[in-house]
């Protein structure tokens, strides 16, 4: 299940999301321009595909996780594997990976 969040969500939310990966993490990929995530698929692509569809730019989007166990950030994902940009899963550059954090914690409760 894909959810588009524009908004801060609730604990409760955030473990429904989590049972499609195990019930501990979910996968985020974040639009730093429309300042939305699209969250609770099992692959990064489909929540990539789904804010495509939605009018994102492809340049801005990132993915990513949050793990409910440990109370962690992730910055890896096959998305964000860009040649001359970012030069593997991981997000390198620094001002991406603050900006997709802040987002990342404004809506989600951890």
């Amino acid at each position: 299940m894909i959810k588009v969040i524009s908004s801060p969500i609730s604990r409760d939310e955030l473990k429904e999301l989590a049972k499609e990966i195990d019930g501990y993490f979910i996968k985020l990929v974040v639009d730093l321009d429309k300042n939305i995530i699209a969250a609770g698929a099992k692959m990064h692509f489909d929540e990539e595909q789904e804010l495509l569809r939605l009018g994102s730019s492809q340049q801005s989007l990132w993915g990513g996780g949050y793990d409910l166990e440990s109370n962690t950030v992730t910055y890896d994902s096959i998305i964000n594997n860009r040649p001359g940009i970012n030069s593997g899963s991981e997000i390198i550059d620094v001002k991406i990976r603050s900006n997709v954090e802040k987002i990342i914690r404004k809506y989600l409760p951890i």
